[in-house]
């Protein structure tokens, strides 16, 4: 009899994880995209199921853990481990031979992980250098923040963090040059926004969020990634992204009424508005969010959202 696996312990609980491999619907076999790594948490389960896993994060960190996973090293592997924004998936799978997936799941955001990290720069809640790069490459947020003028910054914080305040934390954070630490983007917001200790929601962490989401290009990755998938997917297969704010959810949301046709009703005022491509997706379901139990083990979930939906024949849109 062989031996169960021995995997490696994950630092963080994955969010909704029943809900997602329900959403997935496995069989042994079934070839599945993890389209942010992370810690694991999915890849792990998916593997107990019986699935093959390529995995995606652009975080190296991320991918020198996984690469200690015994999956990695069996012929051939059923784990297949890619140092790349989940935005290549389609270029990736197909330099790996991988035509067609039966699955896709994406957790949006920034790990548990990297928040952990002060070095990393991605919280507040601990002294660290001004950084927030998922890919540990390119502009940090400290370059950002240093280099940009006031009208860049305030658009930034309005758009990404929905910050009503944004110009005059953005005029604050100018004048406040340089900024090199966590630390020194939190003072300043604070300060702007006049901060009390003990107030129920920090200021700073609209801010944070922007800034972070800038830096990574988050939403464009995402608006790429769910075309991605929709390329990927054979007939039947399931696609389950879990986000964890409204940006996020907006996105995936608007992305699978496009792709479903739902857009295309009319009303007893309107006529029926012609459909530009046959649905991509069915079987587009309510969000579902973590139920109180969840959330009692683990608070990260309070604010996840998980939408999946079912593959169709019709060739994807990108195609098109």
């Amino acid at each position: 009899m062989t031996a169960p696996i021995a995997f490696p312990p994950v630092p963080h609980v994955p969010v909704l994880l029943d809900e997602v491999l329900e959403a997935l619907t496995l069989r042994p076999g079934d070839v599945i995209v993890d389209a942010t790594f992370g810690a694991g948490g999915y890849t792990r389960a998916l593997l107990e199921a019986g699935a093959t896993v390529h995995a995606f994060d652009r975080d190296p960190d991320a991918i020198a853990r996984g690469r200690t996973w015994p999956e990695t090293e069996q012929d051939p592997p059923r784990l297949v481990l890619h140092p790349r924004r989940f935005s290549e998936m389609s270029d990736a799978l197909a330099q790996a031979g991988v035509a067609r997936v039966d699955g896709v799941v994406m957790d949006i955001g920034v790990s548990s992980m990297q928040l952990d990290q002060p070095a990393r720069g991605f919280a507040f809640s601990t002294e660290g250098p001004l950084d927030m790069r998922m890919s540990q490459e390119g502009e940090s947020a400290a370059d950002f923040l240093n280099r940009a003028d006031e009208a860049e910054i305030a658009d930034v914080l309005y758009r990404y963090g929905e910050e009503r305040q944004s110009r005059r934390i953005a005029r604050a954070l100018v004048a406040a040059r340089p900024l090199s630490t966590t630390g020194d983007l939190a003072r300043v917001v604070r300060k702007a926004l006049g901060y009390r200790p003990g107030a129920p929601k920090d200021p700073a962490t609209r801010s944070f969020q922007a800034v972070r989401i800038h830096v990574n290009a988050e939403l464009d990755e995402l608006q790429t990634g769910l075309l991605e998938a929709e390329a990927l997917l054979g007939e039947g297969g399931r696609l389950a992204v879990v986000s964890f704010h409204s940006l996020e959810d907006r996105i995936v949301k608007h992305f699978l009424r496009d792709a479903s046709g739902a857009n295309a009703g009319g009303s007893r005022h309107l006529p029926e508005a012609p459909r530009e491509h046959p649905a991509t997706f069915t079987g587009v379901g309510k969000a579902i969010r973590a139920s109180e139990a969840e959330i009692a083990r683990n608070p990260r979930s309070r604010s996840a959202v998980l939408r999946s939906a079912v593959r169709t024949a019709t060739p994807a849109r990108r195609a098109a």
